[in-house]
This record gives structure tokens, C-alpha cells and sequence, in this order.
């Protein structure tokens, strides 16, 4: 995106700051980039966020402030509110990620204990022109969910956020400065995140240039060209809740698709973004448990191949996109003597792949919208 805009723009950028992921370093002229951590912020983010703010607050009236956000801000653009640690901030996202908490509850959480998310960085550039263009990697595409949406309003409050602590069980175990802020917040002592009717947002603009739905399109335009006759699942580019569950759901769609169409051979798709609540101690992502879950549906069938894979290129906190899952890959598990059902149990999918093979590792794409389920049935 940075490199797109100095494309654009040249020699007029005054000045420019990015922060994106370790790994995601591109060569730029008049940006200045900057790596952290995601999905849990680190010092780097932080450091890295105080540079951006110094921008935000240089700018005047007679400028035109253009901010690029993605999938990922949440955790790379912070500045922890006054009596929240970074420490702080680390452990609440672990336990809302644990969870099995979708990006909107974590994000609720989220934009409530920064100074610069929910709207809060529209403030700090007024009155300066404010256009963000974004790539949503948020189902519905939301605009402040968004990276937390730090220049659109935000329509949650600290009520919202301790209604997420609860409902995923978490309010006893977060730090305790985490529950004081929003219990303070809640109760009218901290002052809430700038709501729609707030003076900051007089001379701003919010663009989504890319999301899954435009993501999908372009694989089913590719698939065609491929010779393959595409249908998108129910779900289309909507697809939530438990990695698991719906690596099931999309397993039984496809067969219901291909026993509806007998011309072959047949590509279907679906996008969104799946969540895993974590029980076990191993390593992997929402993608590769997908995948391995869909395994587990394939496991006797004929002429599959199934793959969930995150269009950034990165599955959780692994260096692969996800994996594909074949009408084989469960043989293949027990001719090596590997139990897929353990391998789920302890949320370890990614090193189930590795030793059965089907990780796929692409290195970093340059966007992030959502993740995408390819079945293609020959």
C-alpha cells in the first residue's frame, strides 16, 4: 500500500510512516517503515506508533492526511491508554485469542484500552483532510472493526467491552489495571471513544479498496480460466465461528454441490475468517486446523482436494498460508502411525502437516482479506 501510494503521489508525500509486520519489509523512497509484532503488539509497534503520531499531530488544516490500514492494525498500530501496560495489552489479546473471540469482540476490547484506536487517531489529525483507505479483512467489512477503526467512528463503549470479558469468560483473569479502566469507563470516569456526531470526523473519508468478496472473484475468474465450472458455497465470503465446525460444513456443501452438477471438473469457494478456541498446547492456525478438520470429513471419498489458506500469507503464528487436505491425507496419517484426532485435540495441525505434507508456504502476499476455502473436485 505504501509502495502504491508513493507510486501515486512521488515527491509530494511531506512525510511518511508505516508499521507492518516482521517479515512484510518492502523498499520504499519516502516512507519510513517500521516491523512489530501481530497478532499481539509488541514494544516495536508501540515505537513505531509514537512515530505515526508525531506526523498525525504536525499536520495542519491545508493538508491531506492519507492513512492505509489493513487487516492486522489492531495489534501493530498501539498506544496503551495511561494506567495499561503493554504487558497488559499482551495478555488480554492472548485470552480473548484463546477463546475462541471473533476480530469484532476483540477488537471491542481492544479499541477501549488504546489512545489512537476507535476513532482516536481521527483526532489527533484534525483539522487536517483525513482520507484511509483500507483492505477489509473483516467480515461484512465494518469500517470500525477494521484495525479497530482508528479514523471512523466507533459505535461500541466500555459497557460493550466488559460484555466481551464476560461472555468469553475472561473478566476475573485479565490484568487487573485492564478491568479497573473499562469498570471506570463504564461507570463515566474515563472518557468513551469519539462517537459519529464528534467534530473529528468533519473532514474525513473512509474507502474499502479490497476485501474477500474481491478476492474470491478474482479465484473464480482464474479457476475458469483453468477450465473449471466454479460455484461459491452458501456462505460465500461470510464464513464464521469454530475452524472446525465449518471445515464440516464446507466438506458437506461441496459434496452437495458436486452431487447437484456433474459437470467436472468443479471449483467452490467461500471466504471469511474462522476462529479456534485453544485447548491443547501445539502449533498451528484457523486455516491448518480447517484443513486438517476437513481431512478428517475426506477420509474415505474420492477426487477432492480441499485447502484454507490466509490470503496474507501467514496462519496465526506460523511461516505457512495454511495447508490442503487431499482424499488421501488421512491414509497418509496412519501409514506414519499419526492420529488426526490427537493432532486436533491439542490445536497442533500445523506440525500434523508438516510431517504428512500439505502446508503451503508462500511467503508474504502484500494484502490481507480474510481467508479463503478452495474445494476442487475433479
Amino acid at each position: 500500500m505504501a509502495q502504491g501510494a508513493e507510486a501515486a503521489l512521488g515527491e509530494r508525500i511531506a512525510a511518511s510512516v508505516v508499521v507492518t509486520k516482521y517479515g512484510h519489509l518492502l523498499p520504499t523512497k519516502y516512507t519510513t517503515v517500521f516491523e512489530a509484532s501481530h497478532p499481539t503488539p509488541d514494544a516495536a509497534g508501540i515505537a513505531a506508533t509514537t512515530r505515526i503520531l508525531t506526523v498525525a499531530d504536525s499536520a495542519t488544516a491545508d493538508d491531506l492526511v492519507i492513512c492505509l490500514v489493513s487487516g492486522g492494525g489492531s495489534a501493530l498500530f498501539e498506544c496503551p491508554v495511561e494506567g495499561v501496560t503493554l504487558e497488559d495489552m499482551q495478555a488480554t489479546t492472548r485470552l480473548l485469542l484463546h477463546a475462541g473471540a471473533p476480530i469484532s469482540a476483540l477488537n471491542t476490547v481492544r479499541k477501549h484500552l488504546s489512545a489512537v484506536k476507535g476513532g482516536q487517531l481521527a483526532r489527533r489529525v484534525a483539522p487536517a483532510t483525513l482520507v484511509t483507505l483500507m483492505l477489509s479483512d473483516v467480515v461484512g467489512d465494518p469500517l470500525d472493526v477494521i484495525a479497530s477503526g482508528p479514523t471512523v467512528p466507533d459505535p461500541t463503549t466500555f459497557a460493550d467491552a466488559l460484555a466481551v470479558l464476560d461472555q468469553y469468560g475472561v473478566r476475573a483473569g485479565v490484568p487487573d489495571a485492564v478491568r479497573r479502566h473499562l469498570e471506570r469507563g463504564m461507570a463515566g470516569e474515563r472518557p468513551d471513544t469519539p462517537a459519529a456526531n464528534d467534530p473529528a470526523f468533519a473532514r474525513t473519508q473512509n474507502v474499502i479498496i479490497a476485501n474477500s468478496r474481491r478476492a474470491l472473484d478474482a479465484a473464480a475468474a482464474t479457476a475458469r480460466q483453468r477450465g473449471f465450472t466454479v460455484y461459491f458455497t452458501a456462505a460465500a465470503d461470510c464464513v464464521e465461528g469454530e475452524a472446525c465446525d465449518a471445515a464440516q460444513q464446507f466438506v458437506c456443501d461441496a459434496q452437495a454441490i458436486a452431487a447437484a452438477h456433474p459437470s467436472r471438473p468443479l471449483c467452490i469457494l467461500q471466504g471469511g475468517e474462522t476462529t479456534v478456541t485453544v485447548a491443547g498446547d501445539g502449533h498451528g492456525g484457523r486455516n491448518s486446523e480447517f484443513a486438517l478438520a476437513a481431512a478428517q470429513e475426506l477420509d474415505g471419498t474420492r477426487g477432492i482436494v480441499v485447502a484454507s489458506l490466509a490470503t496474507d500469507g501467514g496462519d496465526g503464528p506460523t511461516d505457512a498460508a495454511g495447508a490442503v487436505a487431499t482424499s488421501h491425507t488421512m491414509a497418509q496419517a496412519r501409514a506414519l502411525g499419526l492420529d488426526a484426532a490427537t493432532f486436533l485435540a491439542r490445536n497442533d495441525a500445523y506440525t500434523f502437516f508438516a510431517q504428512v505434507g500439505g502446508l503451503v508456504r508462500p511467503g508474504p502476499t502484500g494484502t490481507n482479506v480474510n481467508d479463503m476455502m478452495v474445494a476442487l473436485i475433479e
